[in-house]
């Protein structure tokens, strides 16, 4: 019996986009969604709590509906070009996230300056004393604490 379901599922995904990453964030929101849902209806009263619950309803058929379509749809190139749009807005997130916690580190072994001519950031070793940095972009040199 479950081979036959297997088997038939299989036949009715051929040809179709399938299931990917936009897919499973929007999978996720409208399970964070129903949670928030819940939650306000039973803890919060809020006059615009009460307004996000009365359409919520809505707003989980549009998105179930939107996942659907992405999953049985056969314009494959489309649906591609919608996941590789989202994982382009999702990498410059993650980027700008990442570089804070990548300067973070930096700044435990060496001071960042800016050159004065172009603005251009220079990473100087810390406890080095007063030196002279030159920069490698313009190659205009200044006087530094490190």
């Amino acid at each position: 019996m479950l081979k036959n379901l297997r088997y038939r599922l299989a036949i009715l995904m051929q040809g179709r986009y399938g299931s990917d990453q936009l897919s499973r964030f929007l999978s996720i929101l409208v399970i964070v969604l129903i949670a928030f849902d819940w939650i306000a209806n039973a803890f919060l009263a809020f006059p615009g709590v009460r307004v996000f619950v009365r359409y919520s309803g809505i707003v989980y058929a549009v998105l179930l509906f939107v996942i659907y379509f992405r999953t049985f749809s056969r314009n494959i190139p489309k649906r591609y070009a919608e996941n590789q749009k989202y994982l382009a807005i999702k990498g410059r997130i993650a980027s700008f996230f990442g570089k804070g916690r990548h300067n973070a580190g930096q700044r435990i072994e060496y001071h960042i300056y800016n050159c004065p001519q172009c603005r251009q950031k220079i990473r100087i070793p810390r406890g080095k004393g007063r030196i002279m940095v030159r920069c490698p972009k313009c190659g205009t040199e200044f006087m530094k604490q490190s």
